[in-house]
């Protein structure tokens, strides 16, 4: 099971992200409460070697936005976890030979969610690093992007981000955007980090681009008790790809991204450590 003081640290449940004015209202509401809760969580929870560089945050007073995106990336998390604890209905799609193991389950809304777990050759520093702190680097070396940009840093562990897919060959659903918020958190030997689709007025949907919408998703990064230098990789993929694609052709296309995701960050990783 999980442990329930991730649960706790990821937050309490919110409306749903769609529910924008709703948000804004708890917010204003639960504010002082909610600032000196994070505020307290970010110093106990975080490590040393986890704490942002000087350089790279600049410490700010929380705003209503501001804790509007905390608490969309709280909900998320604590969503796409309960997703994974439920061990009911899942079925294997995929097994490499290598042991990455896709499996799958139908949720409310009768979409398809997969899971992916893997072992890579690389600490759960090093993996929080490449997945989080150096999300803009992505498309360096994963060529099913074509960039990510962080439009804003709300705190060490809360971003939002701005990603587009690349138009490459064998793509079966095409190039599309996301507009979503990014979550971190860790507890012992654990690393979370999840997402969810989100909004923002002053950044509408791009002309050109189908706006696809991620989450509740989430990664669990799990230093291996006899090797701390190798991790355990959990991948809940959750994902509304929008537009007309029929669903077959959605639940081909997804479990293979993440074996081609999976296939690029290893790269990286004997790209760096080798």
């Amino acid at each position: 099971m999980l442990p329930a003081v991730v649960k706790l640290c990821c937050g309490i449940s919110y409306p749903h992200l769609r529910s924008m004015a709703g948000l804004q209202r708890m917010a204003v509401a639960v504010i002082g409460q909610e600032i000196t809760h994070m505020q307290r969580w970010r110093h106990t929870q975080l490590p040393e070697q986890m704490e942002p560089k000087t350089e790279d945050t600049r410490p700010v007073p929380l705003k209503e936005e501001q804790l509007f995106y905390v608490q969309q990336g709280q909900d998320a998390m604590r969503k796409a976890l309960d997703i994974l604890e439920d061990k009911e209905g899942w079925k294997t799609e995929i097994a490499e030979g290598n042991g990455d193991v896709i499996c799958s389950k139908v949720i409310a809304g009768a979409r398809k969610v997969f899971r992916l777990e893997a072992v890579l050759e690389a600490s759960a520093e090093e993996l929080y690093d490449i997945l989080f702190v150096k999300v803009e680097e992505m498309h360096r070396w994963n060529p099913s992007i074509q960039h990510i940009k962080i439009l804003k840093h709300v705190g060490p562990e809360t971003v939002v981000t701005h990603e587009v897919s690349a138009e490459t060959a064998g793509n079966l659903i095409g190039q599309r955007d996301f507009l979503s918020v990014r979550h971190s958190c860790k507890h012992k030997s654990c690393i979370y980090l999840g997402g969810a689709a989100t909004q923002m007025e002053s950044f509408p949907p791009q002309k050109g681009f189908v706006r696809a919408e991620d989450g509740p998703t989430c990664i669990i990064i799990e230093a291996l008790a006899e090797d701390s230098g190798r991790s355990r990789f959990t991948w809940l993929l959750n994902m509304d790809v929008k537009g007309w694609l029929p669903k077959s052709i959605v639940n081909q296309a997804l479990p293979r991204a993440q074996l081609d995701f999976t296939r690029h960050l290893r790269r990286r990783l004997t790209a760096t450590l080798g």
